[in-house]
């Protein structure tokens, strides 16, 4: 065996060599640090984002053909690239060569915006391209399962990806024949396209060709390298690491035997997170992937034999393949398969890991082994004693050490058996999103009948997700065998079961109830799938399923998206050269795509540069007794720890930080996330390091709130309380008809911006002068908090912002934080210093939007007008008061959204708990008092007996009207989109046929809403609205425009130098603009103001179709009409509106913050915390501007839309909540319904009751502590 082996791979058609490789270094820091190829991304660090997304090519020698899969560079080792070609995304295309078409593609159909996530969105399109040139819309879904985007919403990423699909996957296949690549209006009222209006943001005619010749070879040193018979196991190492390369199934089990212990790594896609995440470390990592023998493919007489490392999109492939060659009733199982590969992961995950990875790490949630287990597959394993073969069955999954492998055995291949005629296998899985998601709870099912008997001779049912690993119900099963096929079959299957897999009410991971009712649905399921298959084999002995039950074997699945956009064009009167008005690209689309678009992370590495990190508290209340470094202190590179006695005490002109604890804390931890000591070292991966090795001694103090509730209980609020009253309330509820008092809970959310915090801070070595480059919104309070620090004047300190990778209102205070004590480390050692934080550490320090509790008190007639609202407003601001107070303010001045309540009163209060602070995220405290006011009006329709739309045009303001705070108002743009939604969307007919589908479906239900936007733009503060530019014209003709503007994806530049172009006549060569604010002010003693200047209107209409027995939801609709006054650039203003329209959809429906009883936040990464991906967009997305409509006070007389588009993601919401109401109606189930935010589908399948909800066993509250506690 070789010894200290070089590494040799190529990158975008480079040769690279290593000679001393370290075994833990990835691929995306070496491609970063090392080739200096800053294109793609760190996202999250653990392979479930896709911003680091690179192709991978390998040479086959046995087959002759070359393999090109996407690969999250995260995760792959570097030592696993021997001999591989990896192509990022500057190898493609750039703007100093030639631009590829992907990129010139998705830049042009205006698919970027804060352009972090591009560089992975266009690595994945081009591997698709590179093995099918002309995909169907089918392959596309799936290329992008991987990869997620904050900002877009999708559509015009899909958009642009539409324009090299074949036109076979195409909707013109549909009736109506239109295409869904010319933006035309499929099944919607025929607009009139002339001269004032369009229905298209970009030309196809434009676009470069594409021409797969013009791809990047394949390096043929890299052929001729595997082609050699000669090879030998290469080992890499360093002084913790050893990585050991066989190539040969005889040098792989020799290693084996000399390292027993040692992983056998293939795709990284387990043992890599465990390492990264968990702290486990291995100091040997063996990886067989040159070994041809644990490759193959053998089809016998008995079934299917898939080697080991075969990866699972290769295993998906095979499959399908197989699937389409023989008949169905011997791949059976094979489908079963199929239909999770579907959904396991995203497409980088599945082509990195193995099949026999995924069964040997026997994960509890895997979605393959349950159905391994049930179809008597059996696992080929190899030693140096021979070769053996066992079953994988509930020993092997328990790990018992007589079923398990030996830690000298190997596992190379796992046969696969075929079906049998009447036997039937099927598989099953619920998750918080459709794809790219951990399953809550799966399974894999297996029956098998005398011929034609209907009785069971064979059942084999397995679970994963609800226990420590996949649970096989033997016993249940075992007394089932001998019974027919029947109902009262199904009765006790489902109570044996529920007995025999049994959850504590305790157990990990949490959502009991939800999981206990998925198994006996899925085992309903499971027998309609059956019975149904049975119906068709034999039609005269087997009944036909009731009609209502029929509804129950669909699956929701979102395939096929496609979108309209109808917009005002440009004046025809002005001048050909005025760019305002069109839909001009992002400044920046281009670069974005190709890489190019320096991001704070990108900057090149300043000379003596150090990296600094943070160690946080792991206490949500306590009193620090000690801090030990003196351990961390001894590791190599690590240069100062600093605590909070470092630090100086610190003044602002900002009303963020309330307590000098926000920085380091000292004496007292109040959350868990709290930062404690900023450790500074060489390296980042030094100071990650020396961070572990930090010891604090805690006492943990009383009390501990974590919940509204406990704040309410304890009195814990931060001052003042706001209150805001209209009219007499009083008064109002004693001439009602009715009266009504509710509450709704909502939970919060992360921001999850694609680049997390980021900052260089650079010493210039004169003056105590100092250069802040920043990820952040508000430069002008990094500038204060950072000279506050310094004890320096703030014109020392000059904060630069470039770009922003999305922000969301993530990047203001925390920002200032993080940064101001990185400026303490630099200007303390005269050195730079970069402090960038893993998704993790980001997730956890920084907050998010407030939870919110609403209770309401509404009087009104029987004809649905509501005369009296009394509401109370409490969000969790968490530990430090950062910007609630300030949430609270705008969630009062905003809550009463598009209504006119005569008679209103409100009042709110910040809830001071141990979690970390949360701060402003887009829509700034309206997306939650909307919907407590949403709420409200929902059930008074139920209580009127009318439909929530007429109860909400009851309501709404009619045209010129006075605000709560006594603002004058003109809502004529606010009704006219309401009637605009109304026609456009076709609600009437629409609503007639969901009720017409919900009273001939049982099991699904569908439901449509419809809900009106008033959204006012200020901040109630004259200084917060000022602005300044400063424009030069240069003797060559160039022009500089310098502004306060932020670029964090709104297109900001691109909308600045539109303005700019309509004033090329200027004759001074620099002139000066400066905007003093709007005259915006509001008395909170009186209640009365003028807070904002002016107001967007809308409106939504989202159509839902829900599974009651399991709780999925797939979005089938969605119009939009949105008044943006004149729109500057409609490309931009409805990417602003889509982007906020999902995230507000996901806000309501899918994101989920979920706390230890202790305040441990356990959702910090993509792979906990979903975030919308592509497959939970709209099928339909159909978006109409208003005609534009003068705003005097603004340029142009355009709107800002960046916020207000979040608030109509409810309408996603209460189509939710209507099609749970049709449900429960059937059911007769009593109201009324309160459903609390987010809808995931845990309350959805829980409020859907029925009798597999009533049969589950219930634990007494109190009788056990939960895994996690509702914020």
């Amino acid at each position: 065996m070789e010894g200290g082996a070089e590494l040799l791979f190529y990158v975008n058609g480079r040769k690279v060599t290593e000679k001393n490789v370290d075994p833990e270094t990835m691929l995306l820091p070496y491609l970063r640090k090392k080739l200096r190829l800053t294109g793609t991304k760190y996202g999250c660090g653990g392979g479930g984002c896709g911003a680091c997304t690179v192709m991978i090519s390998r040479y086959n020698p046995i087959t002759k053909k070359i393999r090109h899969y996407p690969a999250n560079a995260c995760l792959t080792p570097i030592c696993s690239l021997y001999g591989a070609a990896v192509t990022t995304v500057e190898g493609i295309g750039s703007t100093k060569t030639r631009i590829h078409p992907v990129q010139e593609r998705i830049a042009k159909c205006h698919g970027t915006q804060c352009g972090f996530c591009t560089p992975g969105m266009v690595m994945s399109l081009y591997t698709l391209l590179r093995n099918h040139p002309e995909p169907t819309l089918t392959q596309l879904n799936d290329a992008l399962g991987g990869n997620l985007c904050r900002c877009t919403g999708y559509r015009p990423i899909i958009n642009a990806c539409k324009t090299f699909c074949k036109t076979s996957g195409c909707c013109q296949s549909k009736e109506n024949g239109v295409c869904c690549l010319d933006q035309g209006i499929n099944g919607l009222p025929e607009f009139e396209e002339g001269n004032e209006t369009s229905l298209k943001l970009f030309s196809e005619e434009e676009f470069l060709p594409l021409d797969p010749t013009q791809e990047l070879i394949f390096p043929p040193e890299l052929m001729t390298m595997a082609e050699k018979k000669t090879q030998k196991t290469r080992i890499f190492g360093s002084d913790r690491m050893t990585w050991i390369s066989p190539v040969t199934l005889k040098e792989l089990l020799e290693a084996k035997v000399k390292y027993p212990q040692a992983p056998v790594v293939m795709g990284n896609t387990s043992v890599g997170p465990d390492m990264k995440f968990k702290g486990i470390f291995h100091p040997v990592i063996i990886s067989p992937d040159r070994i041809e023998e644990l490759s193959v493919v053998n089809y016998t007489d008995n079934g299917l034999t898939l080697g080991a490392a075969v990866s699972l999109a290769e295993v998906k492939d095979i499959l399908a393949n197989v699937t389409r060659k023989l008949p169905e009733e011997k791949t059976q199982m094979y489908h079963a398969l199929l239909k999770h590969l579907e959904t396991l992961a995203g497409p980088q995950i599945r082509n990195m890991a193995s099949l026999g990875g995924h069964i040997v790490s026997r994960h509890p949630d895997s979605d393959l082994n349950p159905l391994l287990a049930v179809g008597n597959c059996t696992l080929n394993l190899l030693s140096k004693e021979g070769r053996r073969q066992i079953p994988l069955n509930e020993q092997f999954l328990r790990k018992c050490p007589s079923a398990d492998l030996k830690p000298e055995e190997i596992l190379i291949s796992v046969n696969i058996p075929y079906s049998r005629k009447w036997e039937f296998v099927s598989a099953f899985r619920q998750a918080q999103r459709q794809q790219n998601a951990l399953a809550i709870v799966n399974s894999g099912m297996r029956v098998c009948f005398g011929k034609g008997d209907g009785i069971i001779r064979e059942l084999s049912i397995a679970y994963g997700g609800v226990g420590p690993t996949t649970i096989l119900a033997n016993n249940s099963c075992q007394k089932l065998i001998g019974r027919p096929w029947n109902e009262e079959m199904l009765d006790a299957a489902c109570r044996l079961i529920l007995d025999e897999v049994s959850l504590p009410g305790s157990a990990p991971g949490g959502r009991v109830e939800f999981k206990r009712t998925l198994i006996v649905s899925f085992l309903f399921k499971f027998y309609l799938e059956v019975s149904q298959i049975l119906k068709g084999m034999d039609p005269v002995h087997y009944p036909s399923l009731a009609s209502k039950n029929e509804s129950a074997l669909e699956d929701l699945h979102s395939r096929h998206y496609w979108s309209t956009l109808k917009y005002q064009n440009a004046d025809p009167k002005q001048l050909s050269q005025d760019p305002v008005g069109h839909p001009i690209m992002h400044l920046s689309g281009i670069k974005h795509a190709t890489g190019e678009a320096v991001y704070c992370d990108d900057m090149p590495v300043v000379d003596r540069e150090l990296f600094l990190t943070f160690v946080t508290s792991s206490r949500a209340h306590a009193k620090i007794v000690s801090i030990d470094v003196s351990a961390a202190l001894s590791l190599p590179g690590v240069v100062d720890i600093l605590t909070g006695e470092h630090l100086p005490s610190i003044t602002t002109t900002f009303d963020f930080l309330t307590d000098a604890d926000q920085l380091l804390s000292t004496d007292e931890v109040s959350c868990v996330g709290q930062l404690v000591c900023a450790v500074i070292a060489d390296s980042e991966v030094q100071a990650r390091r020396a961070a572990q090795q930090v010891k604090i001694v805690y006492q943990d103090l009383e009390p501990v709130i974590l919940t509204i509730e406990e704040a309410i209980q304890n009195k814990s609020f931060f001052e003042p309380e706001r209150k805001l009253e209209y009219g007499n309330v009083d008064e109002a509820f004693k001439v009602v008809d009715q009266i009504l008092e509710g509450e709704i809970h909502m939970g919060g959310q992360e921001h999850f911006y694609m680049e997390t915090q980021s900052m260089l801070v650079v010493p210039k070595g004169e003056d105590r002068e100092i250069d802040v480059y920043v990820s952040a919104q508000f430069p002008k309070y990094i500038q204060d908090i950072t000279a506050s620090v310094l004890k320096v004047s703030a014109n020392k300190v000059m904060c630069h912002v470039k770009r922003v990778g999305g922000a969301f209102g993530g990047k203001v205070t925390k920002t200032g934080v993080l940064a101001a004590i990185t400026a303490f480390a630099a200007n303390k050692h005269g050195r730079p210093v970069r402090c960038i934080l893993e998704r993790g550490e980001d997730i956890l320090i920084t907050g998010g939007r407030h939870p919110y509790l609403g209770k309401y008190k509404a009087g009104f007639m029987n004809d649905g007008r509501i005369l009296a609202l009394d509401m109370e407003h409490y969000n969790n601001a968490g530990a430090f008061l950062d910007e609630s107070l300030f949430v609270i303010e705008m969630g009062l001045l905003k809550l009463e959204n598009a209504y006119k309540f005569p008679n209103l009163r409100c009042r709110g209060w910040a809830c001071r708990t141990n979690l970390p602070s949360n701060t402003a995220l887009r829509g700034f405290g309206f997306p939650q008092a909307g919907l407590i006011t949403e709420a409200c009006i929902t059930e008074v329709a139920a209580k009127c007996g009318l439909p929530p739309e007429k109860v909400r045009m009851i309501n709404m303001y009619k045209e010129i009207d006075q605000t709560p705070y006594k603002q004058e108002i003109n809502t004529k743009n606010l009704t006219q989109c309401w009637k605009e939604c109304m026609a456009t969307s076709s609600y009437t007919l629409r609503k007639a046929a969901v009720e017409k589908f919900n009273s001939e479906n049982y099991w699904k239900k569908k439901g449509l809403a419809m809900v009106p936007l008033k959204y006012p733009i200020g901040l109630g503060s004259v200084a917060a609205g000022q602005a300044a530019a400063l424009v030069h014209i240069y003797l060559d003709g160039s022009v500089l425009v310098t502004h306060g503007g932020i670029e964090m994806g709104q297109g900001v530049h691109t909308k600045m130098i539109q303005a700019q172009a309509a004033f090329n006549e200027s004759i001074s060569l620099s002139a000066t603009g400066y905007f003093r604010g709007y005259e915006s002010n509001i008395n909170w003693e009186t209640g009365e103001g003028h807070p904002f200047e002016y107001f967007v209107y809308g409106a939504a209409c989202s159509e839902v179709e829900i599974d009651c027995l399991t709780g999925a939801h797939k979005n089938i609709r969605t119009d939009i009409v949105m008044d943006v006054g004149y729109s500057i650039n409609p490309a931009l203003d409805v990417g602003q509106i889509e982007g906020a329209f999902i995230q507000g959809m996901g806000l309501y429906t899918i994101e989920e913050l979920n706390y230890s009883p202790q305040g441990v936040l356990y959702t910090r990464g993509p792979n906990q915390y979903k975030i919308p991906a592509i497959c939970d967009i709209p099928m339909e997305l159909h978006i109409s501007f208003l005609p534009p409509s003068e705003n005097s006070n603004t340029l142009y007389s355009s709107k800002g839309l960046g916020e207000s588009g979040i608030f109509l993601g409810c309408s996603v919401f209460f189509a939710i909540h209507d099609a749970i109401r049709a449900a429960r109606q059937e059911r007769g189930l009593p109201g009324p319904l309160r459903l609390n935010s987010p809808l995931t589908p845990e309350k959805i399948r829980m409020a859907c009751e029925d009798k597999f909800t009533k049969m589950i066993p219930r634990d007494e509250p109190g009788s056990y502590v939960p895994w996690s506690v509702p914020i």
